[in-house]
């Protein structure tokens, strides 16, 4: 056992130690009758040791005393005193949170068909996209998906929802890769628009209740469509009560404004910067 800085009643008692080791020394408290304090854990109460008790003692510069009481602070016995304080005053900040949300709560009465955009530079646009996917088939919400870009990729997800889902999520690729692959600017264009006319199909189908545009923000970007009539389209012809997720990076401005919703994911950390290469169930 480990005796870090605690404060030990000794009752009189004197502590041994084998002769010769240094501070900081293993040794052995003999006969002593002490409350103990282990570094990390809580009090373990009242310790009567009839032969000897080992312990190692670090050189802290932290005193022990025959006479000074452990400080409150450092129990953490269940109902101790301050347990009970504590959480009693828990329960009351939660208490006044609940109320004051509550009331909030009153004011949100609305619902309506959401533009939403995911973007940034970190991971998880898509992911996080179709993870609503799942929430609109959970909920018997019929729902489509427009993959613009990323081609032919075998992705977990379009292989998880064409082979399980297909009934409840229509999904439709439009893009032939990226566009350092394709190297066509044509072509792309032509595929871009190609996968928004598809889109503003299922938005207007009254049976789809969401829609996702996933890395529609990369073919704004290099203009392979035009940004007002994207946002134009959004906001004069979407149906009232239809969901719109559009994702990938570098989402303009025009659409951030018009949007109800912006998330932008922040890049903190990413193993691509390592050398790990895209992996399978992480990035596709």
């Amino acid at each position: 056992m480990r005796i870090h800085g605690a404060t030990c009643p000794m009752d009189g008692a004197v502590p041994e130690r084998e002769p010769g080791l240094p501070s900081p020394f293993e040794g052995q408290w003999r006969g002593v009758r002490f409350p103990v304090t282990v570094a990390g854990a809580a009090v373990l109460g009242q310790i009567s040791l009839a032969d000897t008790f080992p312990f190692h003692l670090l050189d802290t510069g932290t005193s022990i005393s025959a006479d000074a009481p452990l400080a409150p602070a450092m129990s953490s016995a269940r109902g101790s005193p301050m347990t009970d304080d504590t959480t009693a005053r828990h329960n009351e900040k939660m208490k006044r949170i609940k109320a004051a949300r509550d009331e909030m709560m009153k004011t949100k009465t609305e619902e309506k068909g959401l533009i939403m955009v995911h973007t940034g530079p970190g991971k998880g646009k898509s992911s996080s996209g179709f993870g609503m996917i799942m929430r609109c088939i959970a909920h018997k919400m019929p729902c489509a998906v427009v993959q613009f870009i990323k081609g032919n990729w075998a992705t977990g997800e379009k292989e998880f929802l064409r082979s399980n889902y297909a009934d409840a999520c229509r999904f439709f690729v439009s893009g032939e890769g990226f566009t350092w692959e394709t190297q066509d600017r044509e072509r792309d264009i032509a595929a871009a628009q190609n996968g928004w006319r598809i889109a503003q199909e299922q938005i207007l189908d009254p049976d789809i209740r969401f829609v996702m545009l996933d890395e529609i923000n990369i073919a704004l970007r290099y203009d392979y469509l035009d940004i007002d009539e994207v946002v134009d389209f959004l906001l004069t012809q979407k149906p009232f009560m239809t969901h719109v997720l559009l994702t990938g990076r570098n989402a303009k401005p025009e659409l951030i404004e018009a949007a109800d919703l912006v998330t932008e994911m922040t890049l903190v950390k990413h193993p691509f910067r390592d050398g790990v290469k895209a992996q399978r169930g992480v990035e596709f």
